[in-house]
Order: structure tokens, then sequence, then C-alpha cells
């Protein structure tokens, strides 16, 4: 439950402090004041400290930011939410501190008992403390798109709903790629065909990995083969003929010195040893120019190899590497070619076991919906009862959808719609054809009263959502809204007098001008003064004595009812 809420420089709330009793968790607590005065600040604190969109507008004029606090008492019992704070890394404890600074830049500062946290986790957090119902609430009951929601909250039914989801998700992905290979078999046999050409061109090639770049080499070279020839061929000559014989007598004389004198020996083998040296050389020089020979048409045959060559570059890839592995993954395309029907046969049982567990998931889900749509009925038609809607009907009505996996959603083959009729004889219409607000707001109210049965949320806040009501309807409505003040801590911003004087608590916001600045102020009603507030509200500036023994009265039935 929500017992201190601290508010600074927000909108004309310049410094607030409100405390609400902590003596049970249960109560209404009712907040009234003069249009205008700035009821709604409730709202906003709670939109900002649930991690809702804020404006810089929002900041109270002069000020760098604005800052919302508050403490929430948490039921022991609330294992999930307290699951939540642990996982979060914010303790298991059950008092809760939230906090939000918003600053003139328009950043946003969240924090959890003292730490950092994120708008997620605080969204994640108050979704299990806080329901908010307001006037948005009850556009959001006209779109029919959300009505199941409504019924798979009440119905317990979300878990069945993530997990047919979950399969879903697996079905649509198993026969969009079932659909792609039955797409790709059609095209299978032109395609298979061009892909075995392509290789066949690049394999008859016998491509060796660079022998482009050693076949540029040779060419080279061929262009200057004559030159070649005739250098290397002068060269040994010159080698061979002249420089090889006098190496030859030169170590021939070095042998006779070393025999004669010791110290030139060591000369002789260095002089020795050159020769033999220049002798490989001269058989080098021989075996390259042997090598060149004069093939007239080499050089025509690598031209038109690496010709070749560079066609299959201008297809295949930019190098020869390229090229090869081209054919590599053409080949194993071929190979998944090859192998499409037995994955397409594969690929049809999975679809076909995932229909048969989709349509049963979806069937029971259907079942179950249909179940808890009729005990809606019935639920909302005693709800309706208590609201001064005597014979009202509230139908769930359901779309006839071909029980086909094709017309499926993620959420199962269920549209449901709700319909209403507040007079006998009337057909139901659908909540949007509702022309009266004062009929949608009672329908919303009892639809929150049925939801609020059904979840942990120990804080409900209602925001004017009694616009539109009046006379029995408004005392209906304020018994309602007292009696779910009997299991949980309600909040009332209300204009109604019938509502205000069943409040456990009663707050008053008002408006004055300090020093030529404008601003709220809230403060908690003594009995006496709860008096003067309703006959306000009753009669306005005209009160008068009976307007005072009226509200006297309306205070004492509403203290007789709590």
């Amino acid at each position: 439950m929500l017992c201190e809420l601290r508010v600074k420089n927000l909108a004309l709330i310049e410094s607030l402090e409100l405390s609400f009793d902590q003596e049970k968790s249960s109560g209404l607590v009712v907040m009234t004041g003069e249009t205008g005065a700035g009821k709604s600040i409730m709202l906003r604190a709670i939109q900002l400290l649930s991690g809702g969109r804020a404006s810089v507008d929002w900041i109270r004029n002069g000020a760098e930011s604005c800052e919302v606090e508050a403490l929430f008492e948490v039921d022991a019992g609330h294992d999930r939410l307290l699951q939540k704070l642990e996982e979060s890394g914010f303790g298991r404890d059950t008092t809760v501190i939230l906090k939000r600074v918003l600053n003139s830049a328009g950043r946003s500062r969240f924090y959890v008992n003292g730490s950092l946290a994120t708008a997620r986790n605080v969204a994640d957090l108050t979704a299990d403390m806080l329901n908010v119902a307001s006037q948005h609430d009850h556009q959001q009951l006209l779109q029919p798109g959300l009505h199941l929601d409504i019924v798979d909250t009440l119905g317990e039914l979300w878990p069945a709903r993530q997990e047919l989801a979950g399969l879903y998700g697996q079905w649509l992905t198993k026969t969009e790629a079932l659909g792609e290979l039955r797409r790709q078999e059609q095209e299978k046999e032109q395609k298979q065909d061009f892909l075995k050409f392509q290789i066949q061109e690049i394999r008859q090639a016998e491509l060796q990995p660079g022998e482009d770049e050693l076949l540029a080499t040779e060419k080279k070279r061929l262009k200057n083969a004559q030159t070649l020839i005739k250098v290397s061929q002068e060269s040994y000559r010159l080698f061979a003929n002249d420089l090889l014989d006098m190496l030859t007598r030169l170590r021939q004389n070095m042998g006779q010195l070393a025999a004669l004198d010791p110290d030139v020996v060591k000369l002789a083998e260095n002089i020795s040893g050159y020769s033999f040296l220049a002798e490989d050389y001269v058989n080098e020089l021989r075996d390259y120019r042997d090598s060149l020979g004069n093939d007239p048409y080499r050089l025509e045959k690598v031209n038109e190899r690496l010709d070749l060559i560079q066609q299959l570059k201008r297809k295949y890839g930019e190098t020869v590497d390229h090229v090869l592995e081209f054919a590599q993954k053409s080949e194993a395309e071929v190979q998944q070619y090859e192998n499409m029907d037995k994955n397409i046969k594969t690929l049809e049982k999975e679809v076909l076991a995932l229909e048969r567990e989709l349509v049963g998931q979806a069937g029971q889900l259907s079942e179950k919906r249909r179940r808890v749509g009729r005990d809606l009925e019935k639920a909302m038609a005693a709800e309706l009862s208590s609201l001064a809607f005597d014979r009202a009907a509230f139908q769930v009505k359901w779309l006839e959808v071909e029980r086909v996996p094709e017309k499926m959603r993620s959420s199962g083959w269920d549209r449901g719609e709700f319909f209403f009729s507040a007079n006998p004889g009337e057909p139901a219409k659908p909540l949007a054809k509702i022309a009266s607000g004062g009929e949608l707001s009672r329908l919303m109210l009892a639809m929150k009263c049925l939801l609020a049965k059904k979840d942990m949320v120990e804080t409900v806040i209602f925001d004017e959502v009694d616009a539109g009501i009046g006379g029995q309807a408004a005392e209906a409505v304020a018994g309602k809204i007292k009696e779910l003040a009997g299991h949980h801590q309600v909040f009332c911003i209300t204009h109604l007098p019938q509502i205000a004087a069943r409040g456990s608590q009663h707050f008053q916001v008002s408006k004055s001008v300090d020093g030529g600045r404008t601003q709220s102020a809230v403060i908690r009603l003594s009995p006496e003064k709860r008096v003067a507030e309703l006959a306000r509200m009753l009669a306005g500036d005209s009160a008068t004595g009976q307007t005072e023994a009226w509200a006297k009265e309306l205070l004492l039935k509403g203290e007789s009812r709590i």
C-alpha cells in the first residue's frame, strides 16, 4: 500500500508531503477540490513514479527539476513482487521507496530503495503495486483488440496464451522456410543446370592457385626470349672459354706454390674453392641458357591460358582463389538441391507435427476463453446490478473464424468483443457505440472491480471516473468503490459528494496566490472541514445551513458504511 508521497516542484506544487493511514491495508482515500485546483496531481505523480513519459512543462516555473518520491509497504505474501525486487538487485524488503527526478533538459533519474534504476525497472515493479483507472481507460475499453486481454487476465490464461504464441512462432518460421524451399524447388532444375555449367567451366580449366601470376612472369620472359638467349649464350662463352680456363691454370699454379711454401697453403685453398665455385656457376648458366629454348608457339599458348583465366575471373571472382572458391560453393549448392526433396519431406513432417500441436492448444485455449466469457457475463451482470443497472445486458461475442492454422494469430483464433445494452428489450451493441459517458464509467468500474480480485495489486487509483454520473447511479458507484476499498487501498479523485462522504481519509486540493505565484496545496480535512467541503460540492458557493445538514447526513451515512 502507498504510505507516503512527497512531491517537489511539480506543476503548481512547490512542496508537498502526504502520509496515509497504515492501520490497515485497505480503505478509501478521497481527494476533492475546485476545478483547476490540481486534483490530478496525484495521478501525475504516480505516472512519473511508474516510469511513464514526462514533459518538462510539468516542472514548476523557475525550478531546475521536479522530484516525486513514494514509500510503499508491500504485503509479505506478494512473492512475485518481492522476487522481482530481489532479482533486480533492490533487496527483498517489504518497504519499497520509489523516486524520480526530472530535470529541465528532459532527462530522468529513477531510484528504487536508493539505488539507480531504469524506467523499465520501475514500470515492471509498479505494475504489481498500482492500478490506475482514469478517463483514458474508458477509451481503452472501447478498443475491441484489448477485450481478449481482459478475458485472458480474468481467466488467468496468459501462461497458456504465451505458450501458444511461442508455438505459433515456431510454426510460422517453419512454414515460411518450407514455402521458400518449395519455391526453390520450382526453380531447381534451371538453377541446378546453370550451376553445373559454371562448375564444369571452372573445373575444366584445371586452375592452380597462383597460376596467373606464374604465367604473367613467363609471358614477360618469353616476350624477351631472343635477347635472353643471346645474352646468356655470350655470357656462357665468356665464362666457360676464357675465365674458366684462366681459373683452372691459376688453381694449378697455386697448388705448386703451396707445395713449396706452407705460408701459401691457405691462400691456395681459397683460390681453389673459388675456381670450383666458378665451375658450378658455369653449369648453372648453361642450364639457364638451355632452358630458354626458342619455342615460337609457347608465348601464344601462355597468352591463351591467361585469356582463359581472365575470362573466368571476370565471371566468378577477382583472383584465381576466388574463382576456385566460387566453384566450391556452387558444388555445395548443387548438393543442397540434390538433397532438397529430402529436406522438404523432413520439413513437411515438422510443420505437420507443429500444426497438430498448435491446433490442439489453440482449441483448448478457445474453449477456456468461452467459459471465461460466460463467467464474465454473469459476473458483470452482478456488478452492474449493484451499479444501478438493474436489467442491463453484458455479452462477450466471438467472431467465428475458420479453425485452420492459416487463420490463426499469435493469440489464437479468438476475436472477442464486449457488447452492452443498458435497457431491457434493446439489442446489445459494441461498447464503442455506447453514447453515455456515465454508462461507460460504470462499465469500466465494474470491470476494474473484477480485475482487482484477480491480481495482487494493493493500491487502486481512480481519477474522476465518475464523470457523467449523478443521482441513484452516483450512490451506486460510491457504494461499489467503497466495496472495493474493503480489500484494497483505493484513492479516488472525485467530484461526487456521495463518494467523498465514504472516504476513510479526505484530502482537499486548493489553489492560491502567494507573492505573485500560484501554487496548489493538499491538506487532510478534519471532520468539521469535511462538512464544509461536502457542502461546497453539493451547492457550490451558495451553500446554506440546509446544505451543511445534508453534508452531515451524507457523512453519517458514509461512516456507517465504513
